[in-house]
Parts: structure tokens; C-alpha cells; sequence
């Protein structure tokens, strides 16, 4: 995957259409209306956005959409939705609103058919599959859904080559253990899981500083997501961007 350029994706948490930000999923705060904090990532250089929906009730399930039309009007960078998507219905509406590629997390480990129909239907290149990860007591990895709680007996280096398998065009990596700590990404599984699978593996959970970003993509990811530090400008995408070419990470500028 070396050739290919190294993405940097801001990711916005949205909780009933607003912008918000915690640590391991708790202690929100708010950061902003999604149409402009999109609209500032796209003139900042970012390569994607990703939206996570997170409090997708069925109640909620128009907000996103409502938004995600908004920002695809102002917003001309590919755009990644994800949060309670639960069947093919769901990912055509997003589509049809001007989202780019849907992502699938809970709802592909209760129903992993659901990968291979939507990649069928709508291609693999929209079907992003998140894995949000944890170490266990033997040291392996298991796959975790409920935001973190509940851990699905699923090993996750298997379950990616599984996902990979059923037609995903890339996977969306969270490790529950760094998510929000800032102290660097889990590089021992991101390495594990894109050394394996031939489709891009984007980091996240974790990013504090520019050099977390370069670990990423020296431990084989193709992308790499954050949020706080680019909410609250603590790093600048541009200046990642020079950091990273300056280390011979190839990246679009």
C-alpha cells in the first residue's frame, strides 16, 4: 500500500446534531455545528471526514441524514457516516444525501451478511467496517461493541481477515485502550491487522501528537483518524501534512 498516499481524517462525533467530543466515550463537550466544523476540515487540508452518529437511536436516524446533506453541499473531500446503521435502507439513504461511504460496526458482527450484501449492492469501495478492539487478559485482541462495553468473544485479527473477506473496501481500526488518551495509537494491532488484509486499515484511537500520526503510518496503516486534536486546534492538518512529508510519508498537500 506504500505508494498510495496517507490519508488524514478528521472524525466528528455527533450527538442530536451538534459536534461533541469525550474521553472513552463519556465527559462530552460540545465542538461546534457539524456544517462548519466540516467546512473548516475541507479548507484545512484534511482528505476525508468521518461522521460517527452517536446516539443513533431510530429517532435520530433523520438528523444525520439532514446533516449529511448539508455538509455534502459545502464539503467537497469524501465523507464516511457511521453510527447506527442497520440495513441497506439505511446506507442508501446516506448515499443518496451525498455521503461517500457508509460504516458498519455493531451491526456487522450481529449481522456480518450485511457486509456482503451492501458491498454487492453498493460497492466495496462504500463500505468502510469498524472494529473497535480491546487486549484481554491473554493477550489477544477481541472485537467490542455497546461503545466499548461489551466484548463479543470475537478475535479481532480473525474477524478483520473476516470483514476483509466479505467484501469490505476498508476497515476503520478504534482501540478502546488508547481511544482519547492521546498517548499514541495501539500500534501492535494496527500492524497485525494491516499486514494481513489487502484493503486500507485506518488508525484510530489515540492520536496526541504529529509523531503518533507518523507511528501509524510506519506500522502499515493507510489512514489515520483523530478527533480533539483537531477540534481544539491542537495540531494543525497542514503542518501534519509537512511533518509527515518531511519523514518521507507521502501525502497529498
Amino acid at each position: 500500500m506504500s505508494s498510495f498516499a496517507k490519508r488524514i481524517i478528521p472524525c466528528l462525533d455527533v450527538d442530536n446534531g451538534r459536534v461533541v467530543k469525550g474521553i472513552n466515550f463519556v465527559g462530552l463537550r460540545d465542538a461546534g455545528d457539524p456544517v462548519e466544523v466540516a467546512k473548516r476540515y475541507n479548507n484545512e487540508g484534511a482528505d476525508e471526514i468521518t461522521f460517527l452518529d452517536i446516539t443513533a437511536s431510530h429517532e435520530n436516524r433523520g438528523t444525520i441524514v439532514d446533516i449529511v446533506k448539508e455538509v455534502a453541499k459545502e464539503v467537497f473531500i469524501p465523507l464516511t457516516v457511521g453510527g447506527g446503521i442497520r440495513k441497506l435502507e439505511d446506507i442508501y439513504k446516506l448515499l443518496n444525501v451525498g455521503c461517500d461511504k457508509v460504516s458498519i460496526n455493531s451491526s456487522a458482527v450481529t449481522n456480518p451478511d450485511l457486509i456482503n450484501e451492501s458491498a454487492k449492492r453498493f460497492g466495496s469501495q462504500c463500505i468502510v467496517t469498524a472494529i473497535d478492539v480491546k487486549k484481554v487478559q491473554d493477550g489477544s485482541y477481541h472485537v467490542f461493541v455497546k461503545g466499548g462495553r461489551e466484548d463479543t468473544g470475537l478475535d479481532a485479527v480473525q474477524w478483520a481477515k473476516e470483514v476483509y473477506n466479505r467484501g469490505a473496501g476498508e476497515i476503520l481500526l478504534t482501540s478502546m485502550d488508547t481511544d482519547g488518551a492521546k498517548t499514541g495509537f495501539e500500534l501492535n494491532i494496527t500492524e497485525q491487522i494491516s499486514s494481513m488484509i489487502d484493503i486500507p486499515v485506518i488508525a484510530s484511537g489515540g492520536a496526541g501528537t504529529m509523531e503518533h500520526m507518523k507511528e501509524a503510518f510506519d506500522h502499515g496503516a493507510s489512514a489515520a483518524l483523530a478527533a480533539s486534536i483537531f477540534h481544539f486546534k491542537e495540531i494543525d492538518i497542514m503542518d501534519l501534512k509537512r511533518y509527515l512529508r518531511a519523514n518521507n510519508i507521502p501525502v497529498r498537500i
